[in-house]
């Protein structure tokens, strides 16, 4: 029976079907590469990704012919892998996808489902370029942080409450704190406005607070990178 399942499936593959199936792993995976180069919208780029997605490819389909029928095989490189411990932290989870999808290029190709591995990297390719031209899931409302500081007086509370209920589209006081041995008072707001040009209005009415100091804004995005 053990002597059964070591040889069950085992297949012999020629070195020219071989370096087929690596040649079709480095080609589809360098064209999700392209992809993911030109659709990309963040701001730490990573020269080390891109290289990553193709070898990666390379290696699944590299495992995928060690491999072939062979269920000892398979057992045997999970195993080994399992050892192994990936910390890389990846900030988007577009990238993670990107690098899963290159994965599944190599396994394909290491298995020679040709036809699979080009189709699913065209499709994806092509939706991977239709979502990032399309604006899909783009907020058109801004969301942004407003702190500054004011006298502590009744004319500059009411004030900027006044200014808060006009401009924003909702607002939120996050915290108010008094600095300066009382003197002023340190105001944080969450607001989110109708549309970009609204920042501007609302910081040159700020600005005409008297004695407002420190006023900063902060854009809150969906992906907050540092």
């Amino acid at each position: 029976m053990d002597s059964l399942l070591l040889s069950f499936g085992t297949v012999r593959i020629e070195w020219q079907t071989a370096l087929l199936s690596f040649m079709s792993a480095f080609v589809l995976s360098s064209i999700l590469a392209f992809v993911y180069d030109k659709t990309f919208q963040g701001l730490s780029w990573s020269k080390g990704l891109l290289e990553s997605m193709v070898l990666g490819s390379l290696i699944s389909c590299l495992l995928m012919i060690a491999i072939g029928d062979n269920v000892a095989r398979g057992i045997g490189i999970v195993g080994s892998l399992a050892i192994i411990r990936f910390r890389t932290n990846l900030r988007d989870p577009r990238d993670l996808v990107f690098l899963f999808a290159s994965l599944g290029v190599g396994v394909a190709s290491g298995v020679q489902s040709f036809g699979t591995a080009v189709t699913g990297t065209l499709i994806f390719s092509m939706a991977a370029v239709l979502l990032r031209f399309s604006g899909f899931g783009l907020h058109r409302r801004t969301d942004g942080i407003v702190r500054f500081q004011i006298p502590q007086n009744e004319e500059s509370s009411l004030r900027v409450a006044e200014i808060m209920r006009r401009v924003p589209r909702h607002f939120l006081l996050i915290t108010m704190r008094n600095v300066s041995q009382g003197d002023l008072v340190d105001c944080t707001y969450q607001i989110k406005l109708r549309r970009d040009s609204d920042v501007t209005a609302l910081i040159s009415e700020l600005e005409k607070v008297d004695g407002i100091r420190g006023l900063t804004y902060m854009n809150q995005q969906t992906t907050v990178e540092v």
